[in-house]
């Protein structure tokens, strides 16, 4: 009874830890999360903020430049003159077209439009009054206008800059007093540039973008359906003081449903607002937001906070799994202490055992490698008895013709000839280093060796290789073409073991042409990121069964031979990092490839 009442407060123990555990990490998560969300804002706000003030300022000096411009002046001192009028339309119409505004307009001291860039279209500005708009009344007053406002005329929403246009350039030339203000110079710009740069920012950082008017009505937005919507309610009011003042031309604002209500004066750190979506859900947004100034503007960063609680789960359910194992970890250590002695034991008992096969292992490989030595030197032995033949002929032709050159010097000495006899003796010498160099490639290359690897020159190899194979290609009546095989190139590897690779493919392509009639040898070397070395042969090739066997260990298609030759040289060309690969020719007969990593490059 007592043990269950033991166990009974244990798990009541670890269930209160895990409570608290998991509470302690949902606020500390949920806060980390919104502190990292509100910062991650202010950096957004501030990128949003630089891009709206670099789009506006492209177009902020526009109005003062054109109020220089003697012309406006001119036109609004000469209002029904068309022929100034007609130049000033089409002057404002380059003027945009080059600016790219929306429109370009001039205004006379009453409001009244009498020359714009868009003159030629239906929605002409020219007759226009714009008293009511604010920006004519700030530039009248002689200060720079700035408003943002859905057009009357176009239906099109745009920001505005107003400058006013004095005569005789006022107040540039302030020397003839005050003078009083003729008319206004507006330049109009597309806000839906300034939205789409600023929509394709928020979407690429996941996260809505919204700026709003003094109003707290939604002008620009990187989500359509916010657009021209309310943040606070529309009371009856607030609807007529908004369509007095025709900000929004014809327009409808409707309200934007939030949760809980929009309180720009809120003194919460995090505000976050539910708002309701076309398809019936609510989403949840933090909103930061910054006012511009110079637009009288507030921008507002709406950062999704679904990341941050899809993320609390898993997070939750690791902590939980922590405690439990921690748990779970202290509850077991009783034991283990119990158990250490005898895995040090095991411990000890299994090093030493791992350490016998290890010592065994290396045994094995030392055979191992004395076993693949011994088969390659056997494989070389092979290749020199299937050439003894032609090793003798080439031998015994020069002993013969030194024999011959010794007897007829011996009769030119007793004749007297003493040229002849030194013209033998120069023939003899040379038959004598033929003899030598024969000889002592054979030598090199039967010498039992280890790998030594080092830098090897291509050309030198295929040369030492065509000494021990000529012969033999002479003898069959084979024609031997090389193709670059003066190649400057150089390999890391060993130098006779890459010979034996070369002998032993020359050596098996002039057994397969036996049968034919054409026996032609070809040998090339090509390079490009790799070195490419191909024995290609006339004969009949390769059978398709037989492709992926001849490599196998003993597996020969001749009499002759231990079937060694090509499994030993694909494992020499794998231990200098290259391939050995086989395929059969189009125009009949067999190519071997050696590709290699080139250890040096050279010209071609």
């Amino acid at each position: 009874m007592s043990k269950k009442r033991k166990y009974l407060g244990v798990i009541l123990l670890i269930s209160f830890g895990l409570v608290v555990i998991l509470r302690f990490a949902y606020w500390f998560h949920l806060e980390h999360g919104y502190q990292e969300t509100q910062q991650q804002s202010q950096i957004q706000m501030k990128e949003i903020m630089t891009t709206i003030s670099a789009s506006l300022s492209r177009y902020q000096s526009i109005p003062h430049v054109l109020s220089t411009n003697p012309l406006l002046a001119d036109a609004l001192l000469h209002q029904d003159d068309v022929s100034t009028i007609a130049p000033l339309n089409n002057y404002l119409q380059e003027i945009q077209s080059i600016t790219e505004a929306l429109d370009i307009y001039l205004v006379n001291a009453k409001g009244d439009t009498i020359a714009a860039s868009n003159w030629d279209k239906s929605y002409s500005f020219i007759g226009t009054n714009y008293a009511f708009r604010p920006y004519f009344q700030q530039a009248i007053k002689g200060e720079l206008g700035r408003y943002y406002a859905v057009g009357t005329s176009s239906d099109k929403r745009g920001y505005y800059f107003s400058y006013p246009i004095y005569a005789s350039n006022y107040p540039l030339d302030s020397s003839k007093g005050e003078q009083p203000v003729l008319g206004v110079i507006v330049v109009k710009i597309d806000i839906t540039e300034i939205e789409q740069q600023g929509s394709g920012i928020s979407r690429a950082n996941n996260y809505e973008f919204v700026i709003t008017d003094p109003d707290n009505i939604i002008f620009l937005s990187s989500n359509p359906q916010w657009r021209l919507k309310s943040l606070v309610p529309m009371t009856p009011s607030r609807s007529r003081q908004i369509q007095l003042s025709r900000r929004y031309a014809n327009r409808l604002i409707d309200e934007l449903t939030l949760f809980p209500p929009y309180n720009s004066l809120s003194d919460n750190r995090f505000p976050i607002y539910k708002i309701n979506q076309e398809n019936g859900t609510a989403t949840g947004y933090m909103d930061s937001q910054m006012l511009m100034q110079s637009a009288g503007w507030n921008v507002h960063v709406l950062a999704p906070m679904a990341p941050i609680f899809d993320s609390l789960p898993p997070l939750l359910l690791l902590y939980g799994a922590l405690y439990l194992l921690l748990t779970l970890t202290l509850l077991y250590t009783i034991e283990r202490r119990k158990n250490t002695l005898r895995l040090r034991q095991a411990h000890e008992q299994l090093e030493f055992r791992v350490k016998e096969r290890t010592q065994a292992l290396e045994s094995s490989n030392m055979q191992l490698k004395e076993t693949q030595d011994e088969l390659i030197q056997a494989a070389k032995l092979t290749v020199i008895g299937s050439l003894s033949a032609s090793i003798n002929h080439e031998i015994n032709q020069p002993l013969a013709a030194i024999r011959s050159y010794a007897q007829n010097t011996q009769t030119f000495l007793a004749r007297g000839k003493l040229d002849e006899v030194s013209d033998n003796i120069t023939t003899i010498i040379e038959l004598t280093d033929r003899l030598a160099a024969i000889v002592s490639q054979f030598k090199s290359f039967t010498r039992k060796t280890h790998s030594n690897d080092k830098a090897v020159s291509v050309a030198k190899c295929i040369q030492d290789t065509l000494t021990i194979i000529q012969p033999e290609v002479d003898k069959q009546g084979v024609a031997l073409i090389l193709n670059n095989a003066d190649s400057k190139a150089y390999i890391w590897g060993d130098s006779v073991r890459l010979q034996q690779v070369l002998i032993n493919l020359m050596s098996n392509a002039i057994v397969a042409m036996q049968p034919c009639e054409h026996k032609e040898l070809i040998v090339s070397v090509a390079q490009d990121d790799r070195l490419n070395i191909t024995i290609e042969d006339s004969g009949v090739g390769i059978e398709a069964s037989q492709m992926e066997k001849i490599f196998d260990p003993y597996y020969t298609s001749s009499r002759q031979g231990l079937g060694l030759g090509l499994s030993i040289s694909r494992r020499i060309a794998e231990a200098m990092q290259g391939q050995l690969t086989v395929a059969n020719r189009t125009q009949g007969g067999a190519i071997f490839n050696i590709s290699l990593p080139i250890h040096a490059s050279g010209n071609q």
